[in-house]
C-alpha cells in the first residue's frame, strides 16, 4: 500500500511543485518593469526541479514495485505446485 501510494503520489507532488514555481516566476515577472528570459529561466528551473525530484523516487519506486510484485506472484505459483505435488501425495499413500 505505501509503495502503491509513492508510485502515484510522486509525481503529482513533482506537478504540483513545478506549476507553483511557474506562477511564482510568472508572479515574479509581472512585478518588475522589464521581462526577458533572464528573469524567467531560474523560475522555471526552480520549479522543473521539483518535478525531477518526483520521478527520481517514482521511477525507482515503480521498479521496485514491479519486482515484489512478480516475486509475489512466482511464491503463489510456487506454493500451489507444492499444494498440488502434496495433495498428490497424499491421495497415493491413503489409496495404497
Amino acid at each position: 500500500v505505501i509503495l502503491g501510494s509513492i508510485i502515484s503520489g510522486a509525481p503529482f507532488l513533482g506537478l504540483l511543485g513545478t506549476v507553483w514555481g511557474v506562477m511564482d516566476a510568472f508572479g515574479n515577472i509581472a512585478l518588475q518593469s522589464s521581462t526577458s528570459l533572464q528573469n524567467l529561466a531560474p523560475g522555471v528551473s526552480g520549479a522543473l526541479l521539483t518535478t525531477v525530484a518526483a520521478l527520481l523516487v517514482a521511477i525507482p519506486a515503480v521498479f521496485g514495485y514491479n519486482y515484489l510484485l512478480s516475486q509475489t506472484k512466482q511464491m503463489v505459483v510456487d506454493l500451489e505446485n507444492f499444494a498440488s505435488a502434496l495433495i498428490d501425495q497424499i491421495e497415493l499413500e491413503l489409496h495404497e
